[in-house]
Parts: C-alpha cells; structure tokens; sequence
C-alpha cells in the first residue's frame, strides 16, 4: 500500500483501528450489564435464599433448628393461653356461685321441716318455686348439683359423715344426704355429705 493510497482514506481509521466496532460492543455490554429489578414473594425469595446456601454449612441448619423451635414455642404458647382464657371464663363465677350455696342449703332445710298442713302449703309452694327458680338460674351458668339417696357411694363426689345400717340398700349405698353437694362446668365445687350404709 501506498502512502498516497492511504492519504487518500478518511481521517481517523488508522489511528483508531476497530474503534468503531469496540464502541458497538461497549454499548452492547452495557446493555446486558444494566440490573435488572425482579419482584419476588416471600415464599420464592427464602426458597432462592436455601438453593444458595451450602448444605453442609452448619449455621444454616442452627438457624433452621432455631427457627422451628420458635415456631412451635409460639404454637404451644397460643394453645396454652387459649386453654387459660377457656379455663377462666367456665370458672370465673365460681367464688359467687359458691356464696350462694349455704341460701340453697337453707331454702332445703326450709323444705325438709316445713309443716304439712293445710294453712302452711302456699308458703311452703312459694319456697320450693323459689328454690327452683334459683336452681334453675344457677344451672344456666354452670351449676349442677350432685349426691342422691341410693347412689352409689363414690369419695370424688361425697364426703361420708358417718354409717347407717339398711337392708334394703346394697353396702356402700349412699343412705341418706345431709347437705347437697355442687359441680360447676363438671368440676367439682363442694362434695355432698351423707350417710353411708354399713351393710351387714
């Protein structure tokens, strides 16, 4: 090549050789370089997190461990609690309900020993209407009163007193019941007293 020949060629080609086709791949790789913003939920983004972190890195499988342990704390936290809140609302009225078992053990004894004639019956239907009525409002929250002649004699639920002797009742038979006794919600609030037969 001559060097009138390469006179003859535009300015700026030999001094600068591939310049144009070196400013083509900056641009192209400036483009593929730009970041790129990816929305990723939760799920995906700790599911990326796990495939990048080494398996055998024990620091990954403490935080794992740590995290399940707190995760079944908290469960067991919320069942505890719930279990609580449950427990309080059958048994909050039971300091009330238990005050006013000695009205219903008088409005018994009212019953037991009231005259059977004929002026006194009103006053004596007025009595059990009221105890029936109280019973009535008491059981709506809870309260069920438990210890009856003949049953079966059992220590979760009465308190013996003493012993009678009865033929016609099999031994350990509940003989007689001195002062009624009171479940709330199937727990027991106070035992019946009785008596209990001997038997032979």
């Amino acid at each position: 090549m001559t060097k009138d020949s390469r006179q003859d060629r535009a300015p700026g080609v030999d001094d600068a050789p591939g310049g144009a086709a070196e400013a083509a791949h900056a641009a192209a790789t400036e483009e593929t370089t730009t970041p790129v913003e990816l929305e990723l939920t939760d799920d995906e983004l700790q599911a990326l997190c796990r495939e990048r972190l080494c398996p055998a890195c024990p620091v990954g499988a403490q935080a794992e461990d740590d995290r399940l342990r707190a995760l079944a704390e908290l469960d067991n936290t919320r069942k505890r609690l719930e279990r609580e809140k449950e427990e309080y609302r059958k048994y909050a009225s039971e300091k009330v309900l238990a005050d006013l078992l000695p009205a219903l053990d008088n409005l018994d004894l009212a019953l037991e020993h009231a005259p059977r004639d004929a002026a006194a019956k009103g006053f004596v239907q007025g009595v059990d209407m009221t105890r029936k009525a109280l019973l009535d409002a008491l059981a709506g929250n809870g309260l069920a009163p438990v210890g009856e002649a003949g049953a079966e004699f059992t220590p979760e639920l009465h308190e013996a007193v003493g012993q009678d002797q009865r033929d016609d009742l099999p031994p350990g038979a509940v003989t007689r019941v001195l002062q009624r006794g009171y479940l709330l919600n199937g727990r027991l609030l106070r035992p019946a007293k009785v008596m209990v037969n001997a038997g032979r």
